[in-house]
């Protein structure tokens, strides 16, 4: 089954403007994330979505595909659904979706993703594992997964409860990757939003409360984060060198 890649991104962010084209390492975050997915090669054909030229020039210049979208998209979702839309993309079925700020996605999470696909889920992401001192944290984003492997809600809230202070509670961490058929994202960005979406500002209760399932792998160890503030950015930039210092002979 052939794989569209789509990384969209957006020059506009309330928290952290400009962010895809924000250094990082030396290069601007969106190049990170490119090369990051492209190295996976579990993507047939990888384009970024974006809303500014400037956006895809660097792309382009890197080597890599850009297609340009309306800047009136509500979501991401919203601007891989428009790149799936057009001629040029038509014989693409399976559709992966990695967030432009995800300069350290875990492998397992992209192909674990794709894996539901596989397995027949119309939608599919990934979870990792997260620190219960955390759960309370409301940016990281929580899910609970039934004994079939689909997801139940997606909370910022903990959950499941651990109303007794057992300790034993597991929580999983959303990563914000998925997967989908051409009929599925067809569908999820032509449903109305519902008030769950609204409030916990996240838009795969969307889907997930119209109906549509949504296959989730759980993979071991964290997720890692995604670049949402100047002090994400920090730690990002202190991530690199950590890591090229590990590979230095």
């Amino acid at each position: 089954m052939p794989v569209l890649g789509v990384i969209p991104a957006r020059l506009g962010s309330s928290r952290l403007p400009r962010k895809p084209l924000l250094p990082l390492a030396g290069d601007p975050l969106i190049l990170h994330v490119t090369r990051r997915i492209a190295e996976l090669r579990v993507c047939d054909r990888l384009v970024v979505a974006t809303d500014a030229r400037e956006i895809a020039n660097v792309v382009e210049h890197a080597g890599f595909e850009a297609v340009l979208t309306s800047p009136d998209h509500a979501s991401g979702t919203e601007r891989v659904a428009e790149v799936v839309a057009k001629a040029s993309f038509s014989s693409f079925d399976a559709i992966l979706n990695v967030q432009g700020d995800e300069p350290f996605v875990a492998p397992a999470a992209v192909r674990g993703a794709l894996v539901c696909l596989e397995r027949g889920d119309p939608v599919g992401t990934a979870a990792g594992d997260l620190d219960p001192t955390l759960a309370a944290d409301p940016s990281r984003v929580k899910v609970v997964v039934d004994a079939y492997g689909r997801a139940l809600y997606f909370s910022r809230a903990p959950i499941p409860f651990d109303r007794d202070h057992s300790g034993k509670v597991v929580y999983h961490q959303h990563v914000g990757v998925y997967a989908y058929t051409r009929e599925a994202l067809q569908r999820w960005v032509q449903l109305a939003p519902v008030p769950e979406e609204q409030w916990e500002r996240l838009e795969q209760l969307r889907p997930l409360l119209h109906g549509i399932p949504i296959g989730v792998t759980l993979f071991d160890g964290p997720a890692a984060p995604g670049i949402d503030t100047p002090a994400d950015l920090s730690w990002a930039e202190a991530e690199f060198t950590r890591q090229m210092r590990e590979v230095s002979p």
